[in-house]
């Protein structure tokens, strides 16, 4: 992917030219089952794993979004979707995500775990319990109900996990305690998956995005630059600069991470933590 005009295009305030997505075929002939499909990341994965080959299922409780992904998917290539309304707090529509992939493509390849809430932003010493549960209910244990229902195919396809983390576990800033407190649960439970799915030859792995240049993040840069009366590129230009690499990752490239982890390229990498976030944070 190139990206030499990336930086340019974000501080201009204009959005970046979608790139050309990488035809690689590490993923030909895999099928892959994405959870959190939005307008955002869960997108990209969507669209990056069928570039490289995929057939991918598309899993998230608004349908018209997953309806949405799917049609870019074809416009772009046609590679097989289904799509497959899902909560994953709900173990019934979770078995049945994982009773439809079966029927329609009869094998799972990797299974994407992106869907999480955001608890609340409060200091922890007066913050909402209420909200801390669920989004433990959904970022831990729904993540976890996802792979216990995929690990016997994943088992059979000697498959792999993918757990979308947050830079978030890299900091201890004020009001991200919360997030950080669901965040860091995860990650734990997915190095104790790596370890006890690895015999079965199923890879567990994180990847864990910092700021992610989205519709979000511009609409959240726009608010910010609003309260301090200053421009949306300046707002940019001070987060980029905490960066060695001066800028914001695109969507796409935290996907192309995540589609390297669901290869064989990364047939020898299991329980490992990779950060993408343009070096704000060294580990």
């Amino acid at each position: 992917m190139d990206n030499s005009g990336s930086s340019r295009s974000h501080l201009s305030g204009q959005a970046p030219e979608t790139p050309h997505r990488l035809k690689t075929g590490l993923l030909a002939d895999k099928v892959v089952v994405v959870s959190g499909i939005g307008p955002g990341l869960g997108r990209s994965i969507a669209l990056e794993a069928a570039a490289a080959g995929a057939k991918v299922v598309l899993a998230a409780r608004t349908e018209s979004r997953l309806k949405e992904v799917a049609e870019e998917i074809a416009a772009e290539g046609g590679a097989e979707t289904l799509c497959v309304p899902t909560d994953i707090t709900d173990e019934a529509t979770v078995r049945n995500l994982a009773t439809r992939t079966l029927e329609t493509f009869g094998r799972v390849d990797a299974l994407v775990n992106n869907a999480f809430k955001v608890p609340s932003m409060k200091p922890l010493a007066r913050t909402d319990f209420e909200q801390i549960r669920e989004s433990v209910d959904l970022t831990v244990l729904g993540n976890l109900r996802m792979t216990q229902a995929f690990t016997d195919a994943l088992a059979d396809t000697e498959g792999s996990v993918v757990m979308v983390s947050s830079m978030v576990l890299r900091h201890s800033e004020p009001r991200y305690g919360s997030y950080k407190v669901a965040k860091a649960a995860l990650l734990a439970m997915s190095q104790t998956l790596a370890t006890e799915l690895g015999e079965k030859g199923i890879r567990v792995n994180s990847v864990l995005p910092g700021y992610i240049w989205t519709d979000q993040l511009k609409w959240y840069f726009s608010e910010i630059a609003k309260k301090y009366g200053i421009t949306e590129e300046q707002v940019y230009q001070q987060t980029a600069a905490k960066s060695d690499l001066k800028r914001l990752p695109l969507p796409d490239e935290i996907a192309q991470t995540i589609v390297f982890l669901m290869s064989p390229w990364a047939n020898a990498i299991t329980g490992q933590t990779i950060d993408v976030n343009c070096g704000e944070y060294h580990v």
